[in-house]
Order: C-alpha cells, then sequence, then structure tokens
C-alpha cells in the first residue's frame, strides 16, 4: 500500500485567522493517521515561479485515508476559517 501526501502551498492573508485555522487542523490529522511531515517558507526558486511563498507537507498511510480526511465533517468545519486566513492549493499525491 502506497503512502499520501498532502501539500498546501499558501499565501497568508489573515495571521490572526490563519493561527486559529493551525492551531485546530492537526487535531483533524489523527484519526486518519497523518502526520505533519514539515512547514516551511520559500527561500529561493530555481525554477519558474511559484506564487505561494509558504509549504506544508502531510503524510498519510494511504490514499484513502487523505480523501477521508479532507472529506471529514472535522476538516471540512475548518474551511471557511482557512479561507479567510490565506490562499490555498492543496493537492495530493501518492508514493
Amino acid at each position: 500500500m502506497s503512502q499520501a501526501y498532502v501539500v498546501g502551498q499558501m499565501t497568508v492573508k489573515n495571521p490572526e485567522k490563519w493561527a486559529q485555522y493551525r492551531s485546530q487542523v492537526l487535531g483533524t490529522l489523527l484519526p486518519f493517521g497523518g502526520e505533519l511531515v514539515f512547514r516551511g517558507e520559500q527561500v529561493q526558486s530555481f525554477s519558474g515561479v511559484n506564487p505561494h511563498p509558504d509549504i506544508v507537507v502531510i503524510r498519510f498511510p494511504s490514499l484513502c485515508d487523505a480523501q477521508g480526511w479532507h472529506a471529514s465533517p472535522a476538516y471540512q468545519a475548518l474551511i471557511p476559517l482557512r479561507q479567510e486566513a490565506a490562499d490555498v492549493v492543496l493537492t495530493t499525491y501518492e508514493a
């Protein structure tokens, strides 16, 4: 079974609301075996232009777990806060 990774690239619009979102989102990962791999800020681009300066990578045991997390009522309830706090692109990868 392959693991899945959710990669979020974001531009924070409201730091206070972003802090609220971040403080709540980690708890939504646990029932699906999700774990934060890293968060970071873009330092340099070797090729191309990425419009979002921040990134987060979350690992899940499977694609099904990643999909379950995103569809869960707990995470869905946080999406309006996330949308107010930041412009976010979420993509999923299997490895």
